[in-house]
């Protein structure tokens, strides 16, 4: 039977002057404290946001952590994500604390929107998301020249305590423009030395098989049989003890590279670089699908046309054949490319840097 309109009417007016709401009369479990809800999220979500968000998870807990969820306020939060930015490391390539301020926004909506969908709270009611988060700034990144690419390679080549293991990361990250959690991801599994292929996932639970180089299978399989790593499923990249490798190993090249390169100090390089570096090299010589295909972009955002500008896994093979000058087997003929100027090349006078 339905209701009676003018019943429903005048039970909204009588809500409305008791000052309460329909979803206020509806039955939830009582609503958590901060650090009462904390573990629960941190145990749903995967490791990469939660390297990212814990940082300020942890702010949050420190100023509001007893309060229940639905007592903090947005203005509160806004104070918070100020202080946050104010107290931020300050880096080359910081810019007032506008990547520090949108992560907490972000990390902070991600709790209300958990607790949301768990019914601890009525939709509409988060306070993180009644703070605008600041507009993203176009990267500062751009692609490196040869002759700093070159600057590069030799200094890592040439001091460290494992300075094949990275001329190898080098090589990886540029052939592939992978990120650095697809390289660190890699396993023994992922890597076909039989079609030159290695299986990368990375941010957004993506995964494709990138083509990479004979020298770079080779140096791959070579890295894996000498330091250990024997099982299908162990990790590919690792140290010399048998270690697998950590972010910290990136940080330890960069530094190495910053400390003796001002200009790559000054504008704060790092693996990402190397990304735009490639990326930029196969739009400029193949075009905007191949490189999108070369990137493992898989959104749909921008105009329809992305709908039918798509490549294949031998477009992106003939791309990298052409940048290397190394032939693989999933391209078409290199000689078709031959027009096209490399940006990665081994030394002029000697081997693959890891032969």
């Amino acid at each position: 039977m339905s209701a009676d309109p003018d019943r429903v009417a005048e039970a909204r007016r009588v809500l409305a002057a008791l000052g309460v709401t329909a979803a206020d009369l509806e039955e939830r479990p009582p609503v958590p404290t901060l650090d009462e809800y904390l573990p629960r999220i941190m145990g749903a979500v995967g490791p990469g946001m939660l390297r990212t968000y814990r940082p300020y998870w942890n702010h949050l807990s420190v100023a509001f952590g007893t309060r229940r969820l639905d007592a903090i306020t947005a203005t509160e939060i806004e104070e918070l994500e100020y202080r946050v930015a104010a107290n931020a490391a300050q880096r080359s390539s910081s810019r007032y604390g506008r990547s520090a301020r949108e992560s907490f926004i972000a990390a902070a909506r991600a709790i209300y929107s958990r607790a949301i969908a768990d019914d601890l709270m009525p939709v509409g009611s988060s306070p993180a998301h009644r703070v605008a988060k600041p507009r993203r700034l176009p990267s500062t990144r751009r692609a490196l020249t040869a002759a700093e690419l070159e600057q590069i390679n030799t200094i890592v080549r040439s001091s460290g305590n494992d300075p094949v293991l990275d001329a190898l990361l080098l090589r990886l990250h540029t052939e592939t423009a992978c990120r650095r959690g697809g390289a660190l991801g890699l396993r023994v599994c992922d890597l076909d030395a039989e079609e030159c292929l290695v299986r990368l996932r990375e941010k957004g639970q993506t995964v494709r098989w990138q083509p990479i180089s004979p020298p770079l299978t080779q140096a791959l399989v070579r890295l894996a049989e000498v330091r250990g790593a024997g099982q299908p499923g162990a990790n590919l990249l690792r140290y010399r003890d048998g270690r697998p490798l950590t972010y910290r190993r990136y940080d330890n090249l960069w530094s190495r590279v910053r400390g003796e390169l001002p200009w790559a100090a000054a504008q704060g390089v790092s693996t990402h670089w190397l990304r735009h570096t490639t990326l930029t090299w196969v739009e400029r010589n193949f075009g905007y699908g191949v490189a999108r295909a070369y990137a493992g972009h898989t959104d749909r955002a921008g105009a329809a046309t992305t709908t039918y500008i798509k490549a294949d896994v031998q477009a992106v093979a003939g791309a990298l054949a052409a940048m290397t000058g190394h032939r693989h087997p999933l391209a078409i003929n290199l000689d078709d490319y031959g027009g096209a100027v490399r940006v990665v090349t081994d030394r002029p006078n000697g081997p693959h840097p890891l032969s």
